[in-house]
């Protein structure tokens, strides 16, 4: 009466699971409760790939590194814009850009907004230097520029 079924499709069982009846367990002189499983091998099907769907994980244990811009650009730049360009300005060190605030008033201008993101840098083979952080942030500042015709915010 307690048992359950893992099925691919309404026909393919692939395997039964459940507890064992207590008629049986004590045939067997055993005390429950106690369960068992069936796995049909043959009803697990083939990849379709030899292909795998994801690279494998290329983690690192160097400390990653997070760094935020704010870029005033005009308001018809969409966020996503500034991201790509962000993203693009070292692939092999970026790891991750993402917008956390959108401002827009009269201390940005007429038709601008200010869009901040946050850039994580994950190095792969040695810890960033300041030098290597200020290089990157070069980088980053001068391809959203040339991306969007914005501007790095100033801070003050």
């Amino acid at each position: 009466g307690r048992v359950g079924s893992m099925q691919l499709g309404p026909k393919n069982r692939l395997a039964t699971f459940g507890e064992v009846h207590p008629r049986v367990l004590k045939a067997m002189d055993v005390e429950g409760p106690i369960v068992a499983f069936e796995i049909n091998l043959d009803a697990i099907p083939l990849p379709k790939s030899s292909k795998t769907s994801r690279p494998a994980l290329n983690a690192s244990d160097l400390q990653a590194v997070s760094r935020d811009f704010a870029f005033i650009v005009d308001d018809n730049v969409a966020a996503e814009q500034i991201v790509r360009a962000a993203r693009g300005a070292d692939k092999s060190l970026i790891s991750s850009v993402s917008v956390f605030d959108v401002f827009a008033g009269e201390a940005i201008g007429e038709g601008r907004k200010s869009v901040a993101v946050d850039v994580i840098l994950q190095p792969r083979e040695k810890t960033l230097t300041d030098e290597d952080i200020e290089a990157v942030s070069q980088k980053i500042v001068a391809a959203v520029e040339k991306a969007t015709g914005g501007q790095l915010r100033n801070s003050g």
